[in-house]
C-alpha cells in the first residue's frame, strides 16, 4: 500500500470534490480518497500497481485537471577534490542529468553541495556515485562540530608540510638546474652533477628531486587527466598538461642525453615544472587556510557550546558529556559557566551575559522561570536548569544551521561566473595550442613554443573566479552572525543592497512595546468598578495593550471577575457579556460599527491621539462606557536609525494598526515622514504589495510574529529582537537584540559584501584578461616581456589567494 498527495485544479464547491472524490474511488486498488476543497488536494490510499497517470486520467475524465504532489527532499554533501570554478560547474552538471534532481548549488569555498531532488526518483547514494563519476569524493555532509573543525585544521597541519617539502625539493632542482647559468654569479655545484663534467648525472639529480615534487603533486595529475579525458577539464588539467608537457618534453631529452647527444642537457625543463607545481601548491595552502578563516564565525557559535554539563540527578551531581543531556534533565550552572543547553531557570537567580549570541553587552538578569539559551554565560549565581530543548533543536544550533545555509547559497550575480567558467578552461587550452602552434610556425623553435604554451596554461586562473564570490558571502554572513545579524541566504545579501524603502512595524520595532496606562476616563460606573470592569474582560487578550490594563489593575489591588461569551475581533477589539450586558473594548472604529457613538470625548480622544497614546473605548449594551489611554515609548537608537538611513538615499515608512493621530505622533519622533495606519495585520502584507507596486524595493522590519505575512511579502524581511521560529521561518534576515540601527548595520554589510564581490570579480577578470596575453608571448613580439612559466605558476598561485584576502577584509566591518 503507498499514500500519495495529488494537487487537483478546476474545483469550486462541495459537489466538484465530491465528484473528484467518487472519480478516484472507483478506480481498480485505490482503498481509500479524501478530496480537500480549500486546499485543492486529494490524499490518495491505493495499492503499489496503481499509477498517478491511472489517478490523474480519472481525475480528467470527472472534468477537472490535476498533477503529482512531489514531497522533494534536501541533502547537503562534502565534496572533496573541487579546485577551480570549472569542478563547481562541473559537478552541478553532471548531477542535474540525473532524473529526479530539482536543483543543486555547489560551493566551492564550503567544498559542498546542496541538493534538492525527488527521492521517489533519485536516491542518496546515487547522486554521490554521480559526483564520484566526475572525479570527485562526495559523502552526506554531517552538522559542524568543534571536532570536525579540529579535523581540518589537522588536514591544513599535513598540507602545510606537503607543501615546504614540496618547496625545499624545487628549490633544490631549480639550483642544480640554474646555478651555471647565472654567468659571473654562477653557484657552487658538485663536479659529479655538473652539466659540464657529466651531464647524465647531472639530469638525473634533478629527476631524482622532481619524483618527490611530482608526488606530492600527483593530485593535480590524477585529476586532471581524468577530467580531461571525461572532457570536462578544470584547474588540475591545466597544471596537469603544462607542467606534464615540460617533463614529458625534460624526459625526451634526458633519453636523448643517455643515448650520446650531449648537447641535449641545454633542454632540460624539469626545474620549470616542479617549481610551478610547489607554487601552486604553496598558494593552494595559503587559499585553504584563508578559506578556514572565512569560516570562523561558525567556529566560533560552535566553540559556545561546554563540552561538559552537570547533571542533578536524586540530589547528586554528576558530570555528563552536554551531548547525553535529555529533554527535561535538571542541570546545574555554577558562576562563570557556559550554560550547556536551552532550557527554564527551575531555582536561582544570575545575571547572564547572551551577547555572543544577541551581540547585546550587557549582562541580562535572570530569574526563576526565565528562558536560558545553550552557550550564554552565567555571570553570578548558582542556576538549575531545566532542559527544554537539546541537540540540533537548541536555538545556538538553529544559527549554526541558518549560517551554513546561507553560505552554501549562491548569489545571483554568480550566475556570470557560471557561464563563464563553462568555457573558461577549455577556451584556455585552446589558446594554449594554438600559441604553441603559431610560434612553431614563425621561431621554428619547440623549446620557446613550449614555454609560452606551458605558461598561457599555468597563468589561467579559474580558482580566482570560482572564488570570488562564495568567498565573501561567507566572510559577510559570518561578520553579520558575530554581531547578531543572521542573514538567511546570498540572494538576500544581494537584494539588500538595493532596497531603497524601509518599512517599520510600530509596536516593539520601533516602540519598546512596554506600555502604560496614562488615563482612565469612565462615563457611567465609579473609576474603580471602570478599571475592574476594563481589565477582567482584558485578562482574556494577550495584545500588549491588554497586559497594560491588568497590570495597572493589579497594582491597584482590583480583583478581576468572570468574563462570559469572550471572543477576540481580529484587528479591532474584543468583546463579551457580564450580567447579561455585552461588553465592547476597542478601538474607534470598533465603536463606530457597532452603532457606538463617542462623540462626547472626541476632544480627548484627539488630543491624545496627537501626543502618540492609544486610546480604547468600552461600550455597555450599545452605549459608551468610557475609555483607557496607553501609551509607548519609542526607542532610543530610532531617530538615529532612520537617519542613517536617509544617508544611504533610503526611504522610510512606518505600518501600524494605531489610529493615524497616534502614529503621525510616533513617525515624528522617529523622523518618519510617511505613515500607514489602521492597518489590520492581514492587510500589511498588501500595504506591502502597494509600495513594490509602485517600483520600490521594500526592506519590512517587525517582531515575526504579527507581522510574518509582511515579512515574506516584503523582498527582504528583518524580524528584530526575535529569535522565535516563527521569525527565523519567516525573515530573510534574523536580528536577535532590539537595536533598530542594527537594521541600518544589515543593509551596510550587503552593500559592502557586494562591492567586495564585485572588487573580487574585477581583479579576477582583469588578471586573466592581462595575464593570459603575457604568457602568450604577444607583448614580446612588440620588444616587451616575456613570461617565465615558474613566474606564471607563482601568480597562479597568489591570484587566488589575492581574492580570497580581499574578502576577509570585511572581518573589518563593524
Amino acid at each position: 500500500m503507498k499514500e500519495k498527495t495529488y494537487i487537483i485544479e478546476g474545483m469550486t464547491c462541495a459537489m466538484c470534490s465530491s465528484a473528484v472524490q467518487k472519480a478516484i474511488s472507483k478506480v481498480e486498488g485505490v482503498e481509500l480518497s479524501e478530496v480537500n476543497l480549500l486546499t485543492n488536494k486529494a490524499t490518495v490510499t491505493m495499492q503499489d500497481t496503481v499509477s498517478d497517470e491511472t489517478i490523474l486520467h480519472a481525475v480528467r475524465e470527472a472534468g477537472y485537471d490535476g498533477s503529482v504532489i512531489n514531497e522533494l527532499k534536501e541533502v547537503i554533501l562534502d565534496v572533496d577534490g573541487m579546485t577551480c570554478a570549472m569542478c563547481v560547474n562541473t559537478v552541478e552538471k553532471d548531477v542535474l542529468k540525473l532524473v529526479g534532481v530539482d536543483s543543486v548549488v555547489v560551493n566551492l569555498v564550503s567544498n559542498q553541495a546542496k541538493v534538492i531532488f525527488n527521492p521517489g526518483l533519485v536516491k542518496t547514494p546515487e547522486i554521490i556515485q554521480q559526483i564520484e563519476n566526475s572525479g570527485y569524493q562526495a559523502k552526506v555532509h554531517v552538522a559542524m562540530t568543534s571536532s570536525r573543525y579540529d579535523e581540518q585544521k589537522e588536514k591544513l597541519k599535513k598540507q602545510k608540510g606537503e607543501v615546504i617539502i614540496a618547496l625545499i625539493l624545487s628549490f633544490i632542482v631549480m639550483y642544480i638546474a640554474m646555478s651555471t647559468m647565472l654567468g659571473q654569479f654562477s653557484l657552487p655545484l658538485p663536479e659529479i652533477i655538473h652539466p659540464d663534467v657529466n651531464p647524465i648525472n647531472f639530469a638525473i639529480a634533478q629527476i631524482v628531486f622532481s619524483v618527490g615534487v611530482i608526488y606530492l603533486g600527483r593530485h593535480f595529475y590524477t585529476r586532471g587527466i581524468k577530467n580531461l579525458i571525461r572532457k570536462a577539464p578544470n584547474m588540475d588539467s591545466l597544471v596537469a598538461v603544462g607542467t606534464g608537457a615540460a617533463i614529458i618534453y625534460s624526459v625526451y631529452n634526458t633519453v636523448l642525453l643517455i643515448l650520446g647527444d650531449h648537447h641535449a642537457v641545454h633542454h632540460l625543463y624539469y626545474e620549470s615544472a616542479v617549481v610551478v607545481l610547489a607554487l601552486i601548491m604553496f598558494g593552494k595552502y595559503l587559499e585553504a587556510k584563508s578559506k578556514g578563516q572565512t569560516s570562523e564565525a561558525i567556529e566560533a557559535l560552535l566553540n559556545l557550546k561546554p563540552k561538559t554539563a552537570t547533571l542533578l540527578k536524586e540530589g547528586v551531581e554528576i558530570e555528563i558529556d552536554s551531548d547525553e543531556i535529555a529533554l527535561n534533565d535538571l542541570i546545574i550552572v555554577k558562576p562563570g559557566s557556559s550554560i550547556p543547553v536551552d532550557g527554564v531557570i527551575v531555582s536561582g537567580r544570575s545575571a547572564v551575559d547572551e551577547s555572543m549570541i544577541t551581540g547585546e553587552s550587557v549582562p541580562v538578569d535572570k530569574d526563576i522561570s526565565d528562558s536560558v539559551i545553550m552557550g550564554t554565560m552565567n555571570a553570578s549565581g548558582t542556576l538549575t536548569i531545566q532542559a527544554t530543548a537539546i541537540l540540533g533543536d537548541t536555538k545556538l544550533a538553529k544559527i549554526v544551521k541558518l549560517v551554513e545555509d546561507a553560505q552554501a547559497h549562491k548569489a545571483p550575480i554568480s550566475k556570470l561566473v557560471d557561464k563563464i567558467s563553462g568555457i573558461f578552461v577549455p577556451a584556455v587550452m585552446a589558446i594554449a595550442v594554438l600559441t604553441f602552434i603559431v610560434w612553431m610556425l614563425v621561431t621554428k623553435d619547440i623549446e620557446q613554443s613550449l614555454l609560452h604554451f606551458v605558461s598561457v596554461l599555468v597563468i589561467a586562473c579559474p580558482c580566482a573566479l570560482g572564488l570570488a564570490t562564495p568567498t565573501a558571502i561567507m566572510v559577510g554572513t559570518g561578520q553579520g552572525a558575530k554581531q547578531g545579524i543572521f542573514i538567511k541566504s546570498a540572494e538576500t545579501l544581494e537584494k539588500a543592497a538595493h532596497i531603497d524603502t524601509v518599512l517599520f512595524d510600530k509596536t516593539n520595532t520601533l516602540t519598546h512595546g512596554s506600555l502604560i496606562v496614562t488615563q482612565l476616563h469612565s462615563l457611567k460606573l465609579q473609576q474603580r468598578e471602570f478599571l475592574q470592569l476594563f481589565a477582567s474582560i482584558e485578562k482574556y487578550s494577550q495584545h500588549p495593550l491588554a497586559l497594560a490594563i491588568v497590570e495597572n489593575a493589579n497594582a491597584e489591588n482590583i480583583d478581576l471577575i468572570s468574563i462570559d461569551d469572550f471572543e477576540a475581533i481580529h484587528g479591532f477589539g474584543i468583546q463579551g457579556m457580564y450580567n447579561k450586558q455585552k461588553i465592547l473594548v476597542g478601538n474607534a472604529r470598533l465603536m463606530r460599527e457597532n452603532g457606538v457613538s463617542i462623540d462626547q470625548v472626541m476632544k480627548e480622544y484627539s488630543d491624545l491621539s496627537a501626543i502618540g497614546q492609544t486610546v480604547m473605548f468600552m461600550s455597555l449594551d450599545g452605549e459608551l462606557a468610557g475609555f483607557v489611554a496607553v501609551a509607548d515609548v519609542i526607542k532610543e537608537d530610532a531617530n538615529e536609525t532612520i537617519n542613517a538611513l536617509k544617508k544611504q538615499g533610503i526611504q522610510s515608512v512606518m505600518i501600524t494598526g494605531d489610529q493615524e493621530q497616534t502614529a503621525k505622533y510616533i513617525a515624528k519622533l522617529a523622523g518618519i515622514d510617511e505613515v500607514i495606519a489602521e492597518v489590520l495585520p492581514e492587510d500589511k502584507g498588501n500595504k506591502v504589495k502597494e509600495l513594490q507596486d509602485k517600483g520600490h524595493s521594500v526592506l519590512m522590519v517587525g517582531d515575526g510574529i504579527n507581522d510574518s505575512v509582511a515579512l515574506v511579502q516584503a523582498d527582504i524581511g528583518i524580524a528584530i529582537g526575535s529569535g522565535t521560529d516563527v521569525a527565523i521561518e519567516s525573515a530573510d534576515i534574523v536580528l536577535m537584540n532590539n537595536h533598530l540601527m542594527d537594521v541600518e548595520k544589515a543593509v551596510r554589510l550587503s552593500k559592502a559584501t557586494m562591492r567586495n564581490i564585485k572588487q573580487n570579480l574585477f581583479w579576477a577578470f582583469f588578471y586573466n584578461f592581462l595575464g593570459i596575453p603575457f604568457a602568450m608571448g604577444v607583448f614580446e613580439i612588440f620588444g616587451g616581456p616575456s613570461l617565465n612559466p615558474m613566474i606564471a605558476g607563482a601568480a597562479m598561485a597568489f591570484s587566488s589567494v589575492s581574492v580570497v584576502s580581499n574578502a576577509l577584509r570585511l572581518k573589518r566591518f563593524r
